[in-house]
């Protein structure tokens, strides 16, 4: 008894002093930190007022080229006078949507079958099931009034980002005052959300990765790296609803319409733009435009941004003028998160369409006041518009309606597709037509003389990749003496103007090269890094070590918490990195310009014998593309980096933190092997390779993407200058050592 006491309090006292050995490890690593700041330190050499919003850099600067793409829309749109203009242009929108989203599958059998059927005094539910696409299953259900003396109109409703689907009251409460006026109405899940969430858990009893907008950005982001978007799926589940409705007797073909809140008005507007059998439409609570979007909240989860979509010349107002003249109507509330200025600048420019074909009555905005909610005179106005438009008169009065309980409002046996019926994801889907790709990408690896020279080309124009232009005389702001070398701390300009704070430690005795290090956390990422930077100038090597754009001082930015590194589903934000994917850029493409940037500097700066690149995890993909772009790079190190762009695309679950250096559309025409491959015969040392997990790959030398790499390293009679090794562990000063060994060339 004594013993387990005394053991028990040498537990205690154990992690008592731990945690005091933690907090000072903390403690002294944080003061230490702030020694390395060069432009958010405490002194007052490199605290730069300048600078007092640096951490939004990357944000900033992605922005800014989104407002230069919208002024150019708006100065073409502005020149728009008659008809014939905006004819034109509506065919133009119509190409634009139909390439930056399609292609979209063909029409399957929806093979749509009733579950179950649910009375009421005034109306029946049926409850359906159809496909949108061969097993992949969309849960609806369809509410038809009882006292039909004809064929009726019919209002498709989506919902916004309610865990429960349409099921909420918010939603059952419009749909069913709906039903009470004599329309029928057909409510669908969209994935992620009802009974179609997409990673759903039994044992959690919810989803594993999160709320609906968690679902859709996690998924959102593979269909985006692939090519596709996940609005691409979420607008076919629409228009095949609208082919079920057309396929019921009781439906009047010619007086359909569609309306939703929030997510559900994105939905609205999309699927409205695309289906010309949608007569009159009603989007809530998201229109607005995307300057003022990006002004304000940033971008939002995936399926509400098209791939290329700013780039495209696009903007929210396309959604409705290109269904001009069919009845539209804006609704709004004036504190509403999604900006009403924005709101209010969209509709002025979408009536002059109106105007031109001669229907002013056919479009309309109201609002109301209120936060991003539904209020009664914007209901009351919805019900107005339908009335009107399809033809079925009667009192717009919002009524007190009875909500439908949770197991009246079930459709599948389980409450959830996955478990109920199985079939296919989004995630599934996406990986099969991945998979294609990557299977042309093999193909077209077996002539390396055609296919290095188009992954080159390929990755500068995915990437987004600028050529550096003058390079910024750096700013010098201090200086650190330590054993056997000195760190100099300097700041330069990156491609937007964002400061570019750097580190250069000068050794006492230098070899003539220099290392450019780069890891995720930025210059002072914590005491692995420093070790390894200090491993190398203690050899002779200067080595500068940035904060690329996003990280360390200039990040991560009020929308990001991305640089925590995570391997799990804790918060990680999507939402600058989608704003580079409606520019038709990418945040590694941007990095890279950079470093190709400091290392023209350091030739400048420096004048090295050589420059060798360094990048841990998720910066090796920058260091790939600027090597690739940039051959006085003489040797790259890549420090468990993961293996591909296809790792992310093919496992269910990704390390959501990889998202920040993915390049969207990359899988179209390259991957991070092909870049490796265009190193040869340069020095390249790939250590501790990851899955897109987060796990060391198994199996290194049976991969067949990583054979690619060897072939070819072979062909250029370069064997020698290409280590892959399985980890990294104790083996890697061995590793470093090896890898900047003087060659006979040399």
């Amino acid at each position: 008894m004594q013993n387990k006491a005394s053991d028990k309090l040498a537990v205690v006292l154990k992690g008592i002093w731990g945690t005091l050995v933690f907090c000072l490890i903390i403690m002294g690593s944080a003061s230490g930190q702030d020694e390395l700041n060069v432009i958010r330190g405490e002194s007052s050499n490199n605290n730069w007022i300048q600078f007092t919003d640096a951490h939004n850099s990357l944000y900033r600067h992605l922005s800014e080229e989104a407002y230069d793409l919208l002024d150019k829309r708006s100065a073409y749109i502005s020149n728009l006078q008659t008809l014939a203009d905006w004819r034109e242009r509506q065919q133009q929108v119509r190409a634009i949507l139909e390439e930056i989203t399609g292609p979209f599958p063909p029409k399957t059998p929806l093979n749509a079958r009733v579950t179950r059927i649910l009375e009421k005094d005034d109306y029946r539910v049926e409850h359906i099931v159809y496909e949108s696409q061969p097993e992949f299953y969309v849960t609806s259900s369809l509410f038809i009034p009882r006292k039909l003396t004809g064929k009726a109109p019919a209002v498709l409703y989506l919902s916004g980002h309610t865990e429960e689907g349409y099921r909420s009251e918010t939603y059952q409460h419009k749909m069913l005052n709906l039903v009470k006026k004599g329309f029928i109405v057909l409510a669908i899940d969209p994935v992620g959300q009802g009974e179609r969430k997409q990673y759903y858990d039994v044992s959690a009893g919810g989803s594993v990765v999160g709320s609906a907008t968690r679902e859709h950005s996690y998924v959102g982001t593979q269909a985006f790296i692939s090519g596709s978007s996940l609005a691409r799926y979420m607008i076919w589940d629409g228009i095949r609803a609208v082919d079920y409705l057309l396929s019921r007797e009781e439906v009047d073909p010619g007086r359909i319409g569609i309306t939703g809140r929030s997510g559900g008005g994105t939905q609205t507007a999309y699927i409205a733009a695309f289906d010309e059998r949608i007569h009159a439409a009603a989007p809530e609570a998201y229109i607005t435009s995307f300057r003022r979007l990006l002004q304000s909240i940033g971008p939002q989860d995936a399926e509400q941004n098209f791939y290329h979509g700013i780039s495209a010349g696009l903007d929210h107002a396309d959604l409705l003028e290109v269904r001009a003249p069919r009845p539209t109507l804006m609704i709004t509330t004036t504190e509403d998160f999604f900006s009403i200025q924005g709101a209010r600048e969209t509709a002025r420019e979408v009536s002059k369409v109106y105007d031109a074909y001669e229907t002013p009555g056919h479009f309309n905005m109201v609002e109301d006041g209120g936060g991003h909610t539904s209020t009664r005179a914007n209901r009351e106005a919805m019900y107005a518009f339908f009335q009107e438009h399809l033809d079925n008169p009667g009192d717009p009065t919002d009524q007190a309606v009875e909500i439908l309980g949770e197991e009246e409002m079930r459709v599948t046996e389980t409450g959830q597709v996955i478990t109920s019926l199985g079939g296919e994801t989004v995630f599934s889907l996406n990986r099969r037509e991945a998979r294609q790709k990557i299977q042309e990408l093999r193909a077209s690896r077996k002539n390396i003389e055609t296919h290095l020279p188009m992954v080159l080309e390929s990755a500068r124009e995915l990437s987004g990749y600028q050529v550096p232009g003058k390079i910024a005389e750096p700013v010098f702001t201090g200086r650190i003496s330590r054993d056997g070398y000195e760190i100099e701390k300097y700041f330069t300009r990156g491609e937007g103007g964002y400061p570019v704070p750097y580190l250069l430690m000068k050794p006492d005795n230098s070899n003539g090269k220099v290392v450019l290090y780069l890891h995720p956390d930025g210059k002072a990422g914590g005491t692995t890094p420093m070790e390894e930077m200090e491993w190398f100038v203690q050899r002779g090597f200067t080595v500068l070590a940035p904060d690329l754009v996003g990280t360390g001082e200039t990040g991560p930015g009020d929308l990001a918490n991305y640089v925590t590194r995570v391997k799990d589903f804790d918060p990680v934000s999507y939402d600058v990195w989608t704003n580079s994917v409606l520019i038709g850029r990418s945040i590694t493409g941007i990095r890279a310009g950079d470093v190709v940037r400091l290392v023209r500097l350091l030739e400048q700066q420096v004048n090295p014998r050589e420059i060798y690149g360094v990048a841990r995890d998720d910066m090796a993909p920058v260091l790939l593309h600027a090597a690739a772009f940039e051959p006085t790079l003489n040797r790259v190190a890549l420090i468990e980096p993961y293996h591909s762009y296809w790792s992310l695309v093919r496992q269910k679950f990704y390390d959501p933190t990889y998202h920040i250096s993915a390049v969207p559309g990359a899988l179209e025409t390259y991957d991070l092997p092909d870049l490796a491959a265009a190193l040869a015969p340069r020095k390249l040392l790939i250590a501790g390779i990851t899955d897109g997990a987060g796990e060391m790959l198994k199996n290194v030398s049976a991969d067949e993407d990583l054979s690619f790499v060897k072939n070819v390293y072979k062909q250029k009679r370069a064997d020698e200058h290409l280590t892959i090794f399985p980890d990294t562990g104790d083996e890697l000063e061995q590793l470093f050592v090896e890898w900047t060994k003087e060659t006979s060339a040399e």
